[in-house]
């Protein structure tokens, strides 16, 4: 196998795989294929370790009991990943070319190719974009309710959305919170029936139709909100210890579009296990996930996508 270390220039930039962003997903892949003596590229992307770089607290993760900090998670698991022989570098996929093997995979810096390669590029997601959100993120602010859920015990919360993942996070919260205000643009919800129905008739849930989010205030951590009502243009001010914003996620999967099937949101489809439409393409994680995307999950996926590329290169060299 190649150590993508040494000779020609294609050499020195081919590898045996190539994953493509970090995080859990990316990361535990290339823990595995390292391991397995597979000569190991990981390319980290814009935000090297992913979403829980942005996330302070992880209390969800096995083997912690006492909780760790996700930039300090995702640390561990590159230098563990290091450990065993990977290569990271931190630089941005601009365009793949699966077309032909050996892959083609260009960055800002370089130009690499692979015998297989391994989509780590999770989802990012969808923001209220109003200037203030950016200055809350982890201060009150929060994009996943499973994760940050127990922090805001007692407190009085609102969840923007309308859809199921608002309705699952709206009644979620109802363990943890005095109180949960959901703020929705329209008035009606789109979530599926039997998700309306639980929020509707939860008693620790209020609705706030006709609205959105126009500001958040407060010192070191969030302390209220201003929504204003989209026909009236009336606004108001609501104390809130909590802003959960759940209005869907995006998978990164731009620079894919025409050489892998995605499906209608943009997720990249899966044929069998962990493969995609390509051969020799594969895929971890939230990327494809848009049912649990949970940092645990994601690690499951890239283990197990990892596995995959391992018996698929070995059969090749067999056959």
């Amino acid at each position: 196998m190649s150590d993508g270390q040494s000779g020609s220039f294609r050499d020195r930039n081919h590898y045996d795989v190539i994953i493509i962003g970090s995080g859990p997903a990316g990361y535990t892949a290339g823990i595995y294929t390292s391991r397995a003596n597979l000569g190991t590229l990981i390319i980290s992307g814009t935000l090297p370790g992913g979403q829980l770089m942005t996330t302070s607290e992880v209390e969800n993760y096995p083997g912690f009991p006492n909780g760790i900090f996700g930039p300090e998670l995702m640390m561990n698991m590159r230098q563990q990943a290091e450990r065993f022989g990977a290569v990271i570098v931190d630089d941005e996929v601009l365009k793949v070319d699966f077309k032909k093997r050996p892959f083609i995979i260009t960055t800002h810096a370089e130009t690499y190719t692979a015998e297989a390669t391994l989509i780590c590029t999770g989802a990012s997601p969808r923001k209220l974009g109003i200037p203030a959100e950016q200055q809350f993120s982890g201060r009150g602010v929060s994009y996943c309710a499973t994760c940050d859920g127990p922090f805001f015990k007692g407190e009085n919360i609102i969840v923007v959305g309308g859809g199921d993942t608002a309705m699952e996070e709206a009644t979620f919260l109802t363990k943890f919170g005095k109180s949960v205000r959901v703020v929705h643009r329209r008035d009606s919800l789109r979530a599926s029936k039997i998700l309306q129905q639980k929020a509707l008739e939860n008693p620790k849930i209020e609705f706030i139709w006709n609205n959105v989010v126009a500001d958040i205030k407060g010192n070191n951590k969030i302390s209220n909100v201003l929504v204003k009502d989209i026909n009236t243009g009336k606004e108001r001010t609501i104390e809130t210890g909590g802003l959960f914003v759940a209005i869907g996620h995006e998978p990164n999967t731009a620079i894919f579009k025409g050489q892998l099937e995605l499906d209608d949101k943009g997720y990249i489809v899966l044929k069998q296990h962990t493969k995609t439409s390509v051969e020799g393409v594969f895929a971890a994680g939230d990327v494809h996930d848009h049912r649990y995307r949970q940092a645990v999950t994601a690690a499951g996926f890239g283990c197990m996508a990892a596995i995959d590329v391992e018996k698929w290169l070995s059969e090749r060299k067999h056959s």
